[in-house]
């Protein structure tokens, strides 16, 4: 596959998980890619791993410069770099509502504005944000992550909005669970692994955890020629669990 062929894709928190599948997937469909993470070293071989805080203005910029020297410009921009979170809006310190929004949404912030000068100079952009069904369902304990989520979906529209006559295309996904490290980290912590890992399992009608390669190919698409025509568009992939209520037999 070569629908990206000559196009250059930068993919933020792509170190592990959905950033490091669509990174790959990017890759693999003919773009030149940076994956830009605190720990770019897990990255594969034919992609440019670069270290990159999203919550470092200087970080950012530098990085984004790094890929526009040595790739050539920016085409597409996955804003993916994302932490989690657990508690109910009494339960979380204010330090960490502050942490959690400084990365999961002054990162997309930060880095779209470096991008944006180079996105402007090319034929087909596209950015695409990585958000959650935490943003259209409510989700027990997960308050903080959930507002930054619905803080994510709502900043994508905008932006939409803004750079549609541009000719750049904003977009999010939304996954459902993930099997990625960081929700195995979560099941190990957990007082009965097995017992959470089918409660996540259930909680999705689909009955099992969505596949990071199965985020990836929504990611590709809506940056791809393929989605040419949207932009402004949030795109489920859940195993259902964002429309369907089944009937409990």
């Amino acid at each position: 596959m070569s629908e990206f062929a000559g196009r250059t894709a930068v993919v933020t928190g792509a170190g592990s998980g959905i950033g490091l599948a669509v990174a790959t997937e990017l890759a693999a469909r003919g773009a030149a890619v940076a994956a830009l993470d605190l720990d770019p070293s897990g990255t594969p071989a034919d992609v440019l791993g670069l270290r990159c805080d999203v919550t470092d203005e200087e970080s950012v910029s530098a990085a984004v410069e790094e890929v526009v020297q040595r790739l050539g410009g920016v085409d597409v921009l996955v804003n993916n770099a994302g932490i989690g979170a657990q508690g109910t809006v009494e339960t979380n310190a204010y330090d960490e509502w502050n942490k959690v929004f400084d990365v999961n949404v002054l990162g997309i912030v930060r880095t779209t504005r470096a991008c944006l000068p180079h996105l402007r100079r090319s034929s087909a952009a596209a950015i695409v944000n990585t958000c959650s069904i935490a943003a259209t369902a409510g989700l027990p304990n997960r308050a903080l992550y959930s507002a930054s989520k619905g803080a994510v979906l709502s900043l994508t529209m905008a932006m939409a909005a803004d750079h549609v006559t541009e000719g750049i295309r904003v977009n999010c996904v939304n996954p459902g669970t993930v099997d990625t490290p960081w929700v195995r980290r979560l099941l190990e912590a957990a007082d009965d692994p097995e017992a959470e890992l089918r409660a996540l399992q259930a909680r999705q009608p689909s009955g099992r955890l969505v596949s990071a390669a199965e985020v990836a190919g929504a990611v590709t698409y809506l940056a791809g020629p393929a989605a040419g025509a949207t932009t402004g568009t949030a795109l489920a992939v859940d195993g259902g669990m964002q429309g369907l209520r089944l009937r409990k037999s």
